[in-house]
């Protein structure tokens, strides 16, 4: 199995200098990374809006060492906030977060991503759109699901990823599927443990189903994280059997990949909500995301081949 072998690489400077100096590199990053700045995202965002498509935009950088780090990451999506604004796009993109970004990580991490996400939240719903927080290893998940309850409070739309590898979801499922929350449902990219996580694809994907149904038979609106099209056609199903409309949930699948599926689903009717990455810090977001299929390793061998 590469995938743990790439996930372990993800946290390797070394593989990062050699990943970054490699010739190919940039072709296959400009694949899954939208851009480095905002200027060169909003014409994205624009042309999903035109193909009738909605977007949660994601500013790329984990590795997150001083507060002052964290508090650049925040002003970062405060300035998308007001591209968005001045553009009138904030009714057909969110936003996605990672506390580690924000400082959850450091002395006082819990009470400094708070402080830090705030705002980006509060911003967020002053132009009509909303803020998720994505899922990080399991050890960040009692802080984020705390932060998150908290944030609700006042802003009780903003949303929460789940994974389905580990253990605790189901449970924590049960107890998200309430009226009114957002939440995602993805595999789960990090390296876990045996201890937390499933380690068997089948089991995980037999996990999938089963959280999904919890979410489909909630209150809460589910937001499906998934490019396989066996999961895609099981939550249909799902939401079929549990009576949700087609407005009632959404698909969600990452930037620059089956594009294809994305114009198909949303002309089913269904809302697709294109997960876009940006940034200059892409390197541990990009290795996920060849770690997460072997196909996008392939792609990179090759290109990491050819000169110039």
């Amino acid at each position: 199995m590469l995938g743990p072998v790439i996930l372990a690489a993800s946290r390797s400077d070394k593989m990062r200098r050699f990943v970054s100096a490699a010739p190919g590199t940039k072709q296959v990053v400009d694949r899954f990374i939208a851009g480095e700045t905002v200027d060169q995202v909003v014409p994205i965002v624009e042309d999903a809006a035109d193909k009738g498509l909605e977007v949660t935009l994601d500013v790329v950088g984990e590795d997150i060492t001083t507060p002052a780090q964290a508090e650049a990451a925040r002003d970062a999506y405060l300035e998308l906030v007001e591209r968005l604004k001045d553009l009138g796009l904030g009714t057909r993109a969110e936003m996605s977060v990672k506390l580690s970004m924000f400082g959850q990580a450091l002395e006082g991490g819990h009470e400094l991503a708070l402080a830090n996400v705030r705002p980006v939240v509060e911003a967020a719903a002053a132009i009509g759109t909303t803020v998720t927080l994505d899922a990080e290893d399991h050890t960040t998940l009692d802080s984020m699901f705390a932060i998150h309850e908290e944030l609700r409070k006042d802003f009780p739309e903003t949303g929460c990823v789940i994974q389905s590898y580990l253990f605790r979801t189901e449970d924590d499922a049960r107890r998200l599927a309430a009226a009114g929350s957002r939440v995602r449902i993805v595999k789960g990219a990090y390296k876990e443990p045996a201890s937390v996580a499933y380690q068997d694809k089948a089991e995980i994907d037999k996990a999938y189903v089963r959280i999904t149904r919890i979410l489909m038979e909630g209150e809460g609106y589910p937001m499906i994280g998934s490019h396989d099209p066996r999961l895609i056609a099981i939550a249909q199903e799902l939401g079929r059997q549990a009576g949700r409309k087609l407005d009632e949930y959404e698909f969600q699948m990452l930037y620059g990949i089956r594009s294809d599926e994305h114009i198909r689903l949303a002309a089913e009717g269904h809302r697709m909500r294109v997960y876009t990455a940006y940034g200059t810090d892409w390197y541990g977001y990009f290795m996920r995301r060849l770690a997460e299929k072997p196909a996008n390793l392939l792609f990179f061998g090759r290109s990491i081949l050819t000169k110039g």
